[in-house]
């Protein structure tokens, strides 16, 4: 493992430029999750309306989240894709109303198809976040370079229907390490140096690699970059802490204090308001 820290050699980037504006990752920041799906693990069908939609970004951004995430396709495990025109029938129209009733708002969108991160960069979009890191569309990081737009690097194994037969690991920090190492050097070929990184809670992890990986989090610093985390009322903190709403909440936010103390920029949440009174 020593000899993959060694070989990182990368700025440090404490802000990005979003929307011609400074955006600091300097404190820990709220990222509120919007699902435009009828199957999200927890969520699916409560917002999928774009007046739902509206009044949930509305009370996050009044709550203190400083970046909306909107998703039309659902990437929980087992779960089947949909066609791209579906994902964009999905978010379209709230990326769109977002922008007209909330100019200041910072939106970034939750898909892994180069065609949808374009059509919602032009829409306003901000930033593309990528469960797949590149590896399910091969023109996902040209059209990233093009627009000039901050990237959410993920990590994961398979896709959603069977990625949780792939947990397999040797070692999984190394994994980790070497997984970023090599994607964030392709990212800097194309002239993307704003990235954000997501080690993937949840994706391609059995029940004791989500906490081995939680109480190893701070290993992903060396590269200097900003850390989003998003285990979020997910089922290994469920598992640990109960399955009712009440004690997935509080399970979260214990987890994310976690989290922050290990080296987190992003909170990806579901719940704003009681993530942040963590943070203040």
């Amino acid at each position: 493992m020593k000899s993959i820290l060694k070989t990182t050699d990368l700025s440090i980037k404490k802000s990005f430029n979003l929307n011609g504006k400074l955006f600091s990752f300097d404190k820990p920041l709220i990222m509120g999750i919007i699902n435009m799906t009828p199957d999200s693990f927890f969520d699916g069908s409560k917002y999928n309306s774009c007046d739902k939609a509206l009044v949930k970004i509305e009370n996050m951004l009044d709550h203190g989240a400083s970046i909306i995430d909107i998703g039309g396709c659902s990437t929980r495990p087992g779960s089947e894709s949909i066609s791209i025109s579906e994902e964009w029938i999905r978010i379209e129209k709230i990326i769109k109303q977002s922008i007209k009733f909330f100019p200041k708002i910072i939106i970034s969108v939750d898909t892994f198809r180069s065609d949808i991160a374009k059509r919602a960069v032009i829409e306003g979009a901000s930033i593309i976040n990528d469960i797949s890191g590149g590896s399910y569309d091969s023109n996902m990081y040209k059209v990233v370079s093009n627009f000039e737009v901050p990237y959410v690097l993920m990590h994961l194994r398979g896709i959603p229907k069977n990625m949780m037969e792939k947990t397999n690991y040797e070692n999984l920090m190394v994994e980790l390490l070497k997984y970023f190492s090599k994607k964030i050097k392709k990212l800097k070929k194309f002239g993307i140096n704003d990235v954000i990184l997501d080690p993937g809670f949840g994706f391609a992890k059995d029940y004791n690699q989500n906490y081995d990986m939680l109480k190893n989090l701070s290993l992903l610093k060396k590269f200097n970059l900003p850390i989003l985390v998003g285990l979020s009322r997910k089922s290994f903190v469920k598992k640990k802490f109960g399955s009712s709403n009440v004690d997935s909440l509080k399970g979260t936010i214990k987890l994310n204090e976690i989290a922050i103390n290990n080296g987190a920029n992003i909170l990806r949440v579901h719940d704003v308001k009681e993530n942040l009174f963590l943070i203040r």
